[in-house]
């Protein structure tokens, strides 16, 4: 039966595939140190008691019903005093705009912005960009960015792409690495968007920036920096990206939002009103709730984050102390999110089973079986397969297996030749 041409564009998530392999591992019998999804295990890291208690006392006020589909007024008052007091963001209830997550707001964005064949800025690696070029027949051009800048995307690496361009989509803290703008770095970006729309006609779309902070409230020892915050002549032009998802562990939860120019906000409203992507009502009253109160949520970030930071920081001192012992490895160190960004340049070894590792998949596999150990190549984000950089995400590990697992992975790597 044939299908439409987008249906045979579309490429399965290398990630799913790595985490099919470990689940079945599993269900032999494997206890595997899963560093794979972006996800959390509720039992290492549950959601904040008071937003629970929200939720449920929402439920048992009946708040069932279809939400507004641009979100319940309560909540978007409260993300507007969210960003007011937080991000130094002036913005109306009108120009927020709430969802089922962060991943129809991102979707959304490209559909409200892009035509086919338009042309969509993004750097490598970086999350899904390359996906949801597929989904819009976007022309999607991946700039390939360097350990040198902590994965980071440059002014300079940017610049030459981006006359013509529609959408420049950008993370930070960035997933799958880890690491983040500082506010220089961010002001040379948004002055080249600004140079360039300066350069277009009256009639001619404009340069627009996709800015997803999603993970902007789990930083360490940075602090996040956004465009409009530093350059407020931006404000036409860019769309945040925001939520709840990763900075309260409730990735199941799914409570979003986007912002930005009122008549960006209203396309995507519409086009999300068709998909049915809203928050659940009652989630939306609980968070509304929530994050109202500003002591219980610093409270709760910052022991979440002194847990989340406690594990990468085993992992790059872990590596640290392989590269010391003449390992070929190495780790950036982490700035915020939930990942760390991994080395092992083990490509073109050979296993004890006499099998010759031939890209970052077969390392990662290698380390799967004989480390249980799973990590994601940065091949997932948009690098080539003979790039030897690696994901790890902590959320769905405990302390304790993470350091159990570092003597796995040295061992398993002494064994190559």
């Amino acid at each position: 039966m044939n299908v439409s041409l987008l249906a045979n564009a579309l490429v399965g998530s290398e990630i799913i595939k790595i985490g099919n392999e470990v689940n079945e591992l599993k269900r032999k019998g494997a206890k595997i140190a899963n560093l794979t999804i972006g996800d959390f295990d509720p039992a290492v890291f549950p959601i904040p008691e008071a937003l629970k208690s929200e939720i449920i006392a929402a439920y048992n006020d009946h708040q069932t019903n279809y939400p507004p589909a641009d979100g319940i007024l309560p909540l978007r008052e409260t993300v507007a005093n969210l960003l007011d007091k937080r991000m130094n963001l002036n913005y109306s209830t009108g120009d927020i705009l709430i969802s089922g997550g962060s991943r129809p707001l991102i979707y959304a964005t490209y559909l409200a912005l892009v035509d086919p064949g338009d042309k969509v800025i993004y750097p490598a690696p970086s999350w899904n960009n390359n996906h949801y070029c597929t989904l819009s027949s976007a022309n999607g051009v991946a700039v390939e960015t360097t350990v040198e800048n902590n994965f980071m995307p440059t002014a300079a690496q940017l610049k030459p792409h981006l006359k013509g361009a529609t959408l420049l989509a950008l993370c930070s803290p960035l997933n799958p690495t880890g690491t983040m703008f500082s506010a220089e770095q961010l002001e040379e970006i948004c002055d080249i968007v600004l140079e360039e729309n300066k350069s277009r006609s009256a009639g001619e779309k404009p340069l627009y920036l996709m800015y997803d902070q999603i993970y902007s409230l789990l930083t360490f020892d940075k602090e996040h920096v956004n465009p409009v915050t530093l350059r407020p002549e931006l404000k036409d032009y860019v769309i945040y990206i925001d939520g709840i998802s990763k900075a309260l562990a409730a990735t199941g939860v799914r409570v979003g939002w986007a912002f930005g120019p009122s008549l960006v906000i209203s396309k995507m409203k519409a086009l999300l009103g068709h998909i049915g992507a809203w928050a659940p009502k009652a989630e939306q009253v609980a968070v509304s709730k929530y994050f109202a109160d500003d002591a219980q949520v610093d409270t709760f970030l910052g022991n979440f984050k002194e847990q989340i930071q406690l594990s990468l920081n085993a992992i790059y001192d872990g590596f640290q102390s392989l590269k010391a012992e003449g390992f070929n490895v190495d780790a950036v160190v982490p700035m915020g999110a939930i990942y760390l960004t991994i080395k092992i340049d083990y490509i073109g070894k050979t296993t004890p089973a006499g099998d010759v590792l031939k890209d970052s998949a077969d390392v990662n596999f290698y380390l799967i079986k004989e480390a249980q150990c799973a990590l994601v190549p940065f091949s997932a984000f948009g690098n080539e397969h003979s790039m030897p950089w690696f994901r790890a995400s902590v959320g769905g590990c405990s302390l304790e297996d993470i350091q159990a697992m570092m003597p796995r992975i040295k061992a398993a790597l002494s064994k190559l030749k």
